[in-house]
């Protein structure tokens, strides 16, 4: 007798799936969409399996209205997939699946006929770079486990030549006829790689997928992954749920970068999502990095993942940069630049080459004050102070947004000066206007690069030599190459040591050396100026030898000191409310409802770093195991009993692996 009762995931915030009357739904439907009835509405759902009973009785139960799809839109490895991400990170299946789909997708209407792109099959491709002898040994020992699950971490010093591995590696599995997903931190990296694999592809469809692609594209290219007719898949986070019957190789670039975890909504790690995917596959999944994340590099010294590493730079004759430190102990800084850095800026203009000045703030300046009385702008919704933004003659909260006019005196002591503390990119361009007028200047940040086609655009006027100065933030510390970039200024280096974040070192870490590799390429010398007041600060000290694995390792002697991962696992309950008390109160009672467990760290609740984020103040509640199965086991029993809390107006949710504690 056929199952009657079908398992429906629906795009609601509930913890499981909902059943309905197969109607005349089989097992070949599994994974395409149907209309059924929810509440007085009608709604979009995905069928995920089917079963003979139901919890419900009969009389409860309605039919499903309607099958919006001819095949299955979503195969069940990535229905498997996707509700392993559930259980995992203790989110509602059903919104994980519907954040899987195009947007288009999760509406009751018929996908259409796909768009076919064009192709060049009479085109040629640029040709295969002959590899050097750490490259190929590479490259041989990743091709020599195809067909098998093997986590690689590729830890690649900067400009060694990472993308033609991967280039080559890909080109091994389009000729066995398999397909390539390659996973990318941000938005903003997938021009040029896109440029890349196109050029050495050039009669082969690409999908690109990410929040930008127009959602008749995005849903196009995506369903035609689904079918196998698109071979290679290039995309951020969501990317890595994309059906794909023929992949045999996942590349995460750049696989420390924060953007990889999902901070908002779903909270997810594409990263660590991958390695599983490709767990399931089977085949190889290689993470590739300069600055890889302790995690990795703690698992490969375990022996869970493979380690390989390029040592040198890939061009004959090219050496790492030149990093040195600018002692700003007594030292003027002139607005924010050192009279050493100003020399090399200077020098650097004469010889016709290219420098960037790296800032980690955008705005003009970080905050605005009185000196009279001490009275900060700070934002009226959140715990942070107003950044001054000059151009546009105003103040503007860079965590929700929030700006209003610069005031013409101290609303306080009504002093008619105002006075900006510190420097961000615009304050930086306009001293460097003042400083050498005859530079061609290009600021890039947030503000500036607001959308991928803007930063293609600067991008290309940076290859054609049309700037002479960079001033960029974070957008371009990683994955870009400028060969004509020689030197590369550091200013507020030190901000993030004072962080009580645990993991703010590791990240200054990579982004200083990311961000350092971008000057020098080939006969080009590069030489990186970083201006701190701990200059014999250990992280300092690691980066001026180029010593990852040294810094790393003492990284994680300190972790484990800490009980921070990787030692431990952590999941942090987090709550929002219209007052502290409110939050903190809401986590007391959970904290209560805790199962006892003694391998397992409970503390008491706090308020977030920034309290205050939108009008709603926040707190969290950190537990902690050395066992991962054993906190979630331990977790699901917890949240099952904080469920049935009554919250008021507490919004509350769960971040596994959190990244900001």
């Amino acid at each position: 007798m056929p199952a009657s009762i079908a398992i429906i995931a629906l795009n609601v915030p509930l913890p499981e799936a909902f059943d309905y009357l197969a109607a005349s739904l089989d097992d070949s439907d599994i994974g395409c969409r149907v209309l059924v009835p929810f509440g007085s509405k009608q709604r979009v759902g995905v069928l995920i399996g089917l079963r003979d009973s139901s919890r419900l009785p009969d009389g409860q139960l309605r039919p499903v209205i309607e099958k919006l799809d001819d095949s299955p839109i979503l195969d069940r490895s990535t229905i498997e997939l996707l509700l392993f991400a559930s259980r995992y990170y203790q989110q509602p299946p059903g919104q994980f699946i519907f954040a899987a789909l195009p947007n288009l997708l999760r509406l009751a209407r018929k996908p259409g006929q796909p768009r076919r792109q064009r192709s060049s099959p009479d085109s040629a491709g640029s040709p295969p770079v002959i590899l050097n002898e750490e490259q190929l040994a590479v490259t041989n020992r990743i091709v020599a486990l195809a067909g098998q699950f093997h986590p690689i971490l590729l830890h690649g010093v900067t400009g060694s030549g990472k993308t033609e591995i991967y280039l080559q590696l890909i080109d091994r599995v389009l000729a066995a006829g398999g397909q390539v997903l390659m996973l990318v931190p941000e938005i903003r990296l997938t021009p040029q790689l896109h440029n890349r694999l196109a050029g050495r592809f050039a009669d082969q469809r690409i999908a690109i997928l990410h929040s930008d692609i127009s959602p008749a594209r995005r849903m196009h290219d995506w369903l035609a992954a689904g079918r196998g007719d698109i071979p290679i898949v290039l995309g951020t986070r969501l990317a890595v749920f994309t059906p794909m019957p023929r992949l045999q190789l996942i590349i995460v670039d750049e696989e420390h970068d924060a953007s990889f975890q999902q901070q908002d909504g779903l909270r997810y790690s594409a990263r660590d999502l991958a390695v599983v995917r490709a767990s399931r596959t089977p085949c190889p999944v290689v993470l590739g990095s300069a600055t890889p994340s302790l995690e990795s590099w703690f698992n490969a010294g375990q022996g869970k993942y493979l380690l390989l590493s390029l040592t040198r730079r890939a061009a004959d004759n090219a050496r790492l940069p030149d990093i040195s430190l600018i002692d700003m102990r007594g030292l003027p800084t002139g607005q924010g630049i050192s009279p050493p850095l100003r020399e090399a800026l200077r020098q650097n203009l004469q010889r016709g080459e290219q420098s960037l000045l790296f800032i980690n703030r955008r705005g003009f300046a970080p905050a605005l004050y009185c000196q009279d009385c001490n009275w900060v702008a700070g934002c009226s919704r959140c715990s942070s102070k107003l950044v001054l933004h000059r151009q546009r003659q105003e103040l503007r909260c860079h965590h929700c947004g929030l700006s209003r006019p610069v005031p013409q005196s101290c609303p306080e002591c009504r002093h008619d000066q105002l006075f900006p503390a510190g420097a961000g990119t615009q304050r930086i361009e306009q001293l460097l206007e003042q400083l050498f007028p005859q530079a061609r200047l290009l600021r890039i940040d947030s503000d500036t690069a607001a959308s991928p086609k803007q930063w293609q655009a600067m991008r290309e006027a940076i290859l054609a030599r049309q700037a002479d100065i960079l001033i960029g933030t974070q957008l371009v510390s990683k994955g870009h190459d400028f060969p004509h970039l020689t030197l590369v200024g550091v200013l507020a280096a030190d901000d993030a040591l004072y962080s009580s974040d645990f993991r703010a070192d590791e990240r200054l870490f990579a982004q200083l050396l990311q961000v350092s590799g971008r000057a020098g390429r080939a006969d080009r010398p590069g030489q990186v100026l970083i201006q701190t007041a701990w200059p014999q600060h250990p992280l300092f000290q690691s980066l001026c030898r180029h010593d990852y694995p040294g810094y790393a390792a003492s990284m994680l002697d300190q972790r484990k000191v800490g009980g921070f991962p990787p030692f431990r696992h952590l999941v942090a309950l987090r709550a929002d409310a219209p007052t502290l008390e409110e939050a903190l109160g809401f986590l007391q009672q959970a904290r209560a409802l805790a199962p006892a467990a003694a391998d397992i760290d409970l503390f008491d609740p706090v308020a977030e770093t920034l309290v205050r984020k939108g009008n709603r103040e926040r707190a969290l509640l950190i537990a902690q195991a050395a066992s991962r199965p054993l906190l979630q086991a331990w977790l699901g029993d917890w949240l099952d009993r904080v469920a049935g809390l009554q919250p008021g107006k507490v919004r509350w949710r769960t971040d596994v692996d959190a990244q900001q504690v």
